[in-house]
């Protein structure tokens, strides 16, 4: 191990994971080499701190690990390295040991002699195994915790990003990893940012980048961050990108439920927040969809204990405007512990996937729940069924399904979901059937399925702020929303948290429409017509 350089580390990481299909682009959607959709479900392993090493390997074997992102459902790492690595000789000639013992972290040393005593070949031969797609990040210059306004690190120009220096390291990156193919993509810098940030030099300066890898490497995605800390692309419908290459063009946002306003989830109403940030992620970045490019949410997350309201809040919006769009992503972190973060050995990462000691999920309800938008919903080459919508329950993960047409509707995976057409009479009709979803008169009872779907409890609109609440009107003019029992059975309630009212949490009441053409293994089984003199008859036995 003392012999091994961090950088060459870097290279043997993906090394083994080499296959022959690499991606490229088709409008919004990233696809494989035979044009079909390729979902990028991501997370981000950090390797830009002091150590320069991927964080982790002290605490369990890199084979452990690899197969632990696969059990998770992530097909893919956002792997972050530091400009320095590749270009400050003094910082890429360290091997490990160095690297460790000039930061006295001799514990974390120790850790790595016994988890991953040969880390080339532990490295090698995991992912090599696991077939992990990875997007290598360049997060920062000089390594460390990122990041602030006035770090340094920003934007073109400011002390640790110089612009030549910055080219010359991803054309040395995009050549370390020409011919890796499961080397996916590269995102040319994290979170532009600072005093200095403006869009003449963002283009001047991204152009480049962006040909300089291409140059280097026309395999990968070649993937552009926007201005504030990743939050504004907006520009883009000014002045588009000018490239000499087509098809692996990709945008980055950032999206915390922090970047809405320090506490602003928890000082305003639910519905009212998510309807702004929503609209404002679609002004800055989501428009990019409309106009055929991809759009890849670089980073998100929340404190995974589940007690910050704020982000708890957040991450229900999230979810939603997520599966909507069905967008790519990398969730942060995967990170269970640093080796040294701002000063601190060891310290705890709540917003990791894993837990302090690598061992497993910190919160494995979480992993539950982000899995229903690990796969895609839509897109070229998938045509299992045909186009439809699900009814997503952010809150859960879960869609709307059931037994049977005749039993309750309750929540369950979307694999399971029944296929919904919504007309523009506002029915939700279960398609391939009469059956269009009902409210009854009394609150907290289940709805149903009928098959007489002129009546106003049949009509639903998608009303608050966050376009989210399933709203049907009773006979005498009142509202009433979808809701959720503790047994996951599908009720009707009074509507929650509509405006005004900070205190309450609307989530049990959010549900999004999201088109489809998945199939549902609920669909071939329970799928019921409605034929006169004959009752409720299976789908296969009408002729």
């Amino acid at each position: 191990m003392g012999s091994f350089t961090t950088s060459s580390i870097l290279l043997f990481l993906f090394l083994s994971v080499v296959t022959s299909l690499p991606l490229s682009t088709n409008s919004r959607w990233i696809v494989d080499n035979g044009g079909r959709r390729v979902k990028l479900a991501c997370v981000n392993w950090a390797s830009h701190m002091e150590p320069v090493l991927a964080e982790g390997l002290s605490k369990q074997p890199m084979d452990t690990i690899a197969k632990r992102i696969v059990s998770m459902g992530f097909n893919c790492v956002r792997f972050t390295w530091p400009l320095y690595l590749i270009t400050n000789d003094s910082l890429a000639l360290l091997t490990v040991r160095q690297s460790f013992q000039r930061l006295n972290l001799l514990e974390s040393l120790a850790g790595i002699q016994t988890n991953n005593p040969s880390i080339i070949d532990t490295v090698v031969s995991s992912l090599g195994e696991n077939n992990v797609m990875v997007i290598l990040d360049n997060h920062i210059s000089n390594p460390g915790w990122c990041c602030s306004n006035l770090d340094g690190n920003g934007f073109f120009g400011d002390k640790y990003f110089n612009p030549d220096l910055w080219l010359t390291g991803l054309t040395q990156m995009a050549t370390l990893f020409n011919g890796v193919t499961y080397v996916v993509g590269m995102s040319l810098r994290n979170e532009p940012r600072g005093p200095k940030q403006n869009v003449n030099d963002w283009y001047k300066y991204m152009q480049k980048g962006a040909e300089a890898v291409h140059s280097a490497n026309l395999n990968v995605l070649v993937i552009l961050s926007g201005l504030s800390f990743d939050r504004d692309l907006s520009f883009i419908q000014n002045q588009q990108v000018k490239l000499t290459f087509s098809g692996k063009l990709v945008f980055e946002a950032h999206w915390y439920g922090f970047s809405d306003g320090q506490n602003t989830w928890v000082n305003d109403n639910p519905n009212e927040v998510c309807g702004r940030v929503a609209t404002y992620m679609m002004r800055t970045s989501g428009y990019l969809i409309d106009q055929g490019y991809p759009l890849f949410i670089g980073e998100f997350g929340i404190d995974q204990s589940g007690t910050n309201i704020n982000g708890n809040r957040y991450i229900n919006c999230f979810l939603g405007v997520a599966a909507e769009l069905d967008l790519d992503w990398a969730l942060w972190t995967l990170v269970g512990s640093y080796y040294l973060r701002d000063g601190v050995v060891g310290l705890n990462e709540y917003y990791g996937v894993m837990d302090y000691n690598w061992c497993g999920a910190r919160n494995l309800s979480f992993i539950q729940r982000i899995s229903a938008l690990q796969s895609p919903f839509r897109g070229p080459g998938l045509s299992e069924a045909k186009p439809h919508k699900v009814i997503f329950h952010p809150l859960t993960g879960l869609c709307i399904t059931g037994k049977s047409l005749v039993h309750p509707l309750l929540l369950g995976p979307c694999t399971e979901s029944y296929p919904w057409s919504y007309s523009p009479q506002k029915t939700l009709v279960v398609k391939g059937t009469h059956f269009c979803l009902q409210t009854d008169e009394e609150f907290g009872t289940s709805v149903k399925l009928g098959i007489f779907c002129t009546d106003l409890n049949s009509k639903w609109e998608m009303i608050s702020d966050s376009k989210m609440h399933l709203s049907a009107k009773l006979r005498d003019g009142k509202s009433i929303c979808l809701d959720v029992a503790s047994d996951n059975t599908i009720i009707t309630n009074d509507c929650k948290c509509i405006s005004k009212d900070n205190t309450c949490d609307p989530s049990s009441q959010w549900f999004k429409l999201v088109d489809s053409t998945r199939s549902s293994t609920r669909v071939e089984r329970s799928l019921l017509q409605y034929l006169p003199g004959k009752g409720l008859v299976p789908n296969h036995l009408v002729g």
